[in-house]
């Protein structure tokens, strides 16, 4: 197989555009293919050989290095005295002596293992170039195209290379379909047997702060901070936020108007995770009660040395302090970075005491519903007393109306009672005068 150089010289600077890479790094490539070519048809391994290509003219030249000798063993590899200072005069023992050759051609596998070296060559000097790239991108948010979708692991197309999303990484619940583009976090570049691998990630704390960095101008300069950040991805995040300006509401900031700002970063996560931003405070008791929110807490007990809190609730408030699977008070424990403990503190507040409370605290969401189920437990028991009332008015009614039917009754029977006895005393009347009259009428 002959060898085109021209048509050689053309395809390194084709390959260097096609594969972003150096013209001179694409030269050296094919003069090492060159080499191993000509070690397979003219030599052995072992033996010491380079290759130079002048992209001028187009010539090659193989360089084959040998070690000046007193007596050869290895033809491949040294050459006599003698036979070196013909190449060069002044050539001594333990020297190296360059043999030049020109090669014209080469044969089908010597071609094949020239195509094979500039491969692999190729694609380590490409998976370089991607390391130095990305790896000053760490901790950055990349724009992706979701390629394959695996059991395990999501592949995603950044452009110049290949990411990919671990399970562990992903967003719980969260669907990649192929062909999507989606959000990334450059997590880290780890160089392996196979090259550099990026890895990606959107389950990430950092991700939710990139996103909040993006969405909240006011971080730029520094009015407001975030100070942690606890996260279970597609479930729920807890922020604790700052602000060093006296008079900016670091909540109100980081929600932003109508919740714009919080709902764009939900927007991308997905709606499904919740997002609870609370106030920072350099008092550890008020961070752990706050971090805690919605509940209402009675007291904090902090141990240091063991880092453990142990947060007292009234009984009414215990489900919510806890969670949904413990949910609320495992991430408060991972923003303030204690071990909490919800202890009842014995007793369940009455609406009384909750209504004096309530014009002291602000309205929050949680607020507004459990008013709204009181006044429905209001509502019902009312309506449950009245219908007890009219039950207990209509039996008493029925009962009256026995009564009365009864009374009726005795005084019927008594009146017809009366009537009798008096008919009975005229008859017995009429009989008397009847047998006094009787005598008269004899005489």
């Amino acid at each position: 197989m002959e060898l085109e150089t021209k048509q050689l010289v053309l395809a390194i600077k084709t390959i260097a555009e096609e594969k972003n890479l150096s013209p001179e790094l694409v030269h050296e490539v094919v003069e090492a293919a060159i080499a191993a070519a000509w070690r397979r048809d003219n030599g052995d391994r072992e033996q010491e050989v380079t290759a130079e290509i002048n992209t001028n003219t187009g010539d090659v030249k193989v360089f084959l290095h040998k070690t000046v000798v007193k007596e050869v063993e290895n033809e491949h590899t040294e050459i006599s005295l003698t036979e070196a200072q013909a190449i060069r005069k002044n050539a001594k023992i333990d020297e190296t002596v360059e043999l030049v050759d020109k090669p014209e051609s080469f044969g089908r596998v010597a071609a094949q293992t020239a195509k094979q070296v500039i491969l692999q060559k190729l694609r380590e000097a490409e998976r370089e170039v991607v390391l130095e790239e990305y790896s000053d991108k760490i901790g950055s948010v990349l724009n992706g195209l979701v390629q394959r979708v695996e059991q395990r692991v999501v592949r995603i197309e950044l452009g110049k290379a290949q990411g990919i999303m671990p399970m562990s990484e992903q967003i719980q619940g969260e669907y990649y379909s192929v062909g999507s583009r989606i959000k990334v976090y450059l997590k880290d570049v780890e160089r392996g047997n196979r090259g550099p691998q990026l890895i990606l990630s959107r389950a990430n704390t950092e991700f939710v702060e990139y996103l909040f960095k993006n969405e909240v101008p006011e971080m730029e300069n520094g009015a407001v901070e975030i100070k942690a950040i606890a996260r279970e991805a597609g479930v729920r995040t807890k922020l604790a936020v700052a602000s060093s300006v006296p008079g900016v509401d670091p909540v109100g900031t980081f929600v932003g108007g109508h919740g714009t700002r919080v709902q764009a970063v939900m927007g991308e996560i997905g709606d499904q995770e919740k997002i609870d931003i609370i106030t920072y405070d350099e008092d550890l008791k008020t961070f752990i009660s706050n971090a805690l929110s919605p509940t209402e807490v009675v007291s904090v007990e902090i141990n240091e040395d063991d880092k453990k809190a142990v947060v007292k609730v009234a009984e009414d408030q215990l489900s919510i302090a806890i969670g949904k699977g413990g949910q609320n008070v495992r991430l408060a424990s991972k923003l303030v970075g204690y071990d909490i403990d919800i202890e009842s503190a014995g007793e369940v507040k009455s609406s009384a005491k909750v209504e004096e409370e309530a014009p002291k605290k602000p309205k929050t969401r949680q607020n507004v519903e459990d008013s709204l189920l009181a006044a429905i437990d209001e509502t019902t028991t009312d309506e449950s007393t009245d219908d007890e009332n009219e039950d207990r008015d209509d039996k008493e009614a029925i009962e009256q109306t026995k009564s009365d039917s009864k009374d009726e009754e005795k005084v019927e029977e008594t009146e017809s009672k009366e009537e009798k006895e008096s008919a009975e005393d005229e008859e017995k009347t009429e009989e008397d005068s009847v047998k006094e009259k009787q005598p008269e009428e004899t005489k």
